[in-house]
């Protein structure tokens, strides 16, 4: 029978629990450690391992399922990007902290422990909590100073908050002379842009979608969270263009019935706790704005219990106030609670038509899709006809982006320029790219309605955009995989890493029961077969004791373990629940395959083969 896991990710989130979330940490932290998952430069090769799993799932489950297309995008940008977040400094060390992060840090802490707090206060502390996402930095540095919040470790004093710019500055020698800056991208979406035209263009059929998985570089701000923030992480995202007229999903019919806990705007500002849901219910009451953004948070809440990640440390947060991107119809934040609380991981926003609006006006390139009608419609349609003679005399340099900027604007935009015209016969105008202003007369642009037939109709897609932190869902994943269980020797302790079978750094290892060339041969002959099933894997010869070897392979979290014993051919060992079975060495190979490619579960495994017992000193030993 499998052993009760001790220890655990559970252990340490309980409110009683014998470890708290910090030790817990440090265990994992070390663990990962000591067998290499973190290396001095990084990832080391079991971590780098699942590290290509997780991606590997990650196309398999959205980019293929939704027959994406992937985009290359450069890695430097001109100043464009506005990213910063709120800091505050230590006045004496001068380490710099997030401001918001240490105002949650002290409500969630008062709130927890302090047990003669006044329901009053209790309600203030709540309200700060659900709202101080939306709080500027100068209302954040007020909260600071008016709860006393000095510096975690020191105790100093905090200074006055600010805005702090996280794009990481290239050196001035690799910048071209006609440009003053340049950054290392922040985020690799938006640079895809100017490619979307001929896609758009030829795909006459929405929705259509593009998927990318780049590196991105931040400044490092909170020291405390060295496994979440770094310089250099990796963002998985996907663009999904849709009619804004037709925000329904042929698919979703496949997760209506998923349950996931959900904490909507309205259940975060009354301070209460998220509740599972229906997504089907969660779309048709409103709570999420349409079933394309419910089809993905049903994706990727599979996706994450796919992972491994238990279903009651996910949920997802709706979004509001100064956390919604301009123009954004709906955004939900996926959530994982691990030892540092309820950790981001992933973004799922309908953001509208913003983002293509605002690259055709930056890039000057139209990013519309259009629709063929069957029959010709009749329609009344705005008509902005600029005079490019008259601009050209009045605007000489920039007569092509005031021809282009008056193009661009929206029916609304050009009906007010009508009217003042008609009223003082002038306008002044700013241009949609680079932001320069003119001054546009009456005869410079005529603006007017007209009914006419139309083939077809043209208009700017919505995107629903998902943004996943790889190395957030990683360390996630790794406290949740992670569990002791006791040893073969008296207080022993063993660490266990349950790593599912799709992301585990290995898939099999096999074993000599002793260091002699008969063995050795065997696991020879089992190591070609299980290479030729595409069963990753490696050969222990090493002189260590066959429960060292165990332990080292559990640790690793490789989950099956195929030990030569000649006497009675092989046994296979189950990493969780240490139960061996006996086969072949033929059937070796196959038998693991078959439960690595779900054809078979252990439990099949062992009800089909002889169980194995050591029932000597020498397997034992």
């Amino acid at each position: 029978m499998e052993e009760q896991p001790r220890f655990s990710i559970h252990e340490a989130l309980a409110d009683d629990g014998a470890v708290t979330r910090e030790e817990f940490r440090e265990t994992v932290i070390k663990a990962l450690k000591d067998c290499r998952f973190y290396g001095p430069g990084g990832y080391g090769l079991p971590g780098n391992a699942i590290k290509l799993s997780v991606l590997g799932l990650w196309k398999q489950h959205f980019a293929l399922e939704e027959n994406m297309r992937d985009m290359v995008c450069p890695y430097v940008m001109p100043d464009g990007v506005k990213e910063t977040v709120p800091m505050v400094k230590d006045e004496e060390t001068g380490v710099c902290y997030r401001a918001d992060h240490l105002l949650k840090d002290f409500c969630n802490e008062i709130l927890q422990k302090d047990l003669n707090i006044c329901a009053d206060k209790a309600v203030e502390l709540k309200h700060v909590l659900a709202t101080v996402d939306d709080l500027s930095a100068d209302e954040l540095g007020a909260k600071i100073k008016e709860y006393g919040i000095t510096a975690p470790v020191t105790r100093n004093p905090l200074s006055d908050a600010c805005l702090f710019t996280r794009k990481i500055k290239m050196s001035k020698h690799l910048v071209p002379p006609f440009l003053d800056e340049l950054y290392i991208r922040p985020e690799p979406l938006d640079a895809g842009y100017e490619y979307l035209e001929p896609l758009l263009h030829n795909s006459k059929d929405l929705p259509v979608a593009t998927a990318h998985i780049r590196p991105a570089y931040r400044e490092k701000i909170d020291p405390r969270k060295e496994r979440l923030t770094v310089h250099q992480f990796t963002v998985a995202e996907i663009q999904h263009f849709v009619d804004p007229e037709d925000k329904t999903h042929g698919k979703f019919s496949a997760v209506a019935d998923v349950e996931t806990f959900m904490l909507s705007r309205e259940r975060k500002i009354s301070h209460q706790s998220a509740i599972r849901r229906r997504l089907g219910e969660a779309v048709s009451e409103g709570t999420v704005n349409n079933e394309n953004l419910g089809y993905f948070i049903g994706r990727v809440s599979l996706f994450l219990t796919q992972l491994g990640i238990g279903e009651a440390h996910v949920r997802f947060r709706q979004r509001y106030g100064n956390e919604l991107a301009p123009h954004a119809a709906d955004c939900w934040t996926a959530e994982i609670e691990c030892s540092y609380g309820w950790v981001q991981c992933a973004d799922i926003a309908d953001r509208s038509a913003y983002d293509l609006r605002t690259h055709t006006e930056k890039i000057g390139v139209s990013l519309v899709s259009h629709e063929e009608f069957a029959e010709p419609r009749e329609v009344e349609k705005l008509l902005i006809v600029p005079n490019e003679k008259k601009i050209g005399l009045a605007c000489e340099g920039n007569e092509k982006m005031v021809v282009e900027s008056l193009l661009a604007m929206s029916e609304e935009e050009a009906l007010q320029m009508k009217a003042a015209l008609a009223s003082k016969g002038k306008v002044a105008f700013t241009l949609r790219i680079m932001g320069r202003r003119a001054t546009i007369h009456d005869d410079m642009v005529e603006i007017s309605t007209k009914r006419m037939r139309e083939h077809q109709r043209v208009f700017t897609p919505s995107v629903i955009e998902l943004s996943f932190g790889i190395e957030r869902i990683m360390h996630c994943l790794f406290e949740h995989s992670f569990y002791t269980r006791p040893g073969q020797a008296g207080n022993e302790q063993v660490n266990v890493f349950r790593f599912p079978l799709l992301v585990a750094p290995l898939e099999c290892a096999v074993f000599p029961l002793r260091k002699a060339p008969e063995y050795e041969s065997v696991v020879q002959l089992i190591s070609r077969s299980l290479t030729a099933a595409g069963v990753s894997h490696r050969n222990y010869i090493a002189g260590n004791t066959i429960r060292e070897a165990y332990a080292r392979n559990d640790e690793l979290g490789v989950p099956f373990a195929i030990t030569v014993h000649l006497q009675v051919d092989v046994t296979i060992r189950e990493r969780d629940s240490e139960d061996q079975v006996r086969v072949s060495v033929g059937e070796a190979a196959s038998v693991v395959k078959e439960m690595i490619d779900g054809h078979r579960t252990w439990s099949d495994i062992w009800s089909s083969f002889p169980h194995h017992t050591p029932a000597s000193a020498e397997e034992d030993e």
